[in-house]
């Protein structure tokens, strides 16, 4: 899968991935692979990003989550590294 993290002012992350977990409005949910299509909206908290070998962790400050065709792409209001 291919993630994408941009803000207003910049594109935070781009890369393939395996998972991705989101603070969902009504709580954390993890994308995988073939994840079925979703707009959701996003809290502020941890975007965790896995893939085969680290993790890394983004806080953002709210925005929204669309995935479609496994490419995901979070627009956030703001990342704190």
């Amino acid at each position: 899968m291919t993630l994408e993290i941009l803000t207003p002012d910049k594109k935070v992350f781009e890369g393939e991935v395996t998972a991705v977990t989101v603070p969902g409005t009504m709580g954390s949910f993890q994308i995988l692979r073939d994840h079925a299509p979703i707009i959701s909206t996003l809290e502020d908290g941890p975007v965790i990003i896995k893939n085969k070998t680290d993790e890394q962790t983004f806080i953002i400050k709210g925005g929204v989550v669309e995935v479609l065709k496994n490419k995901i792409v979070v627009l956030a209001e703001g990342v704190a590294l």
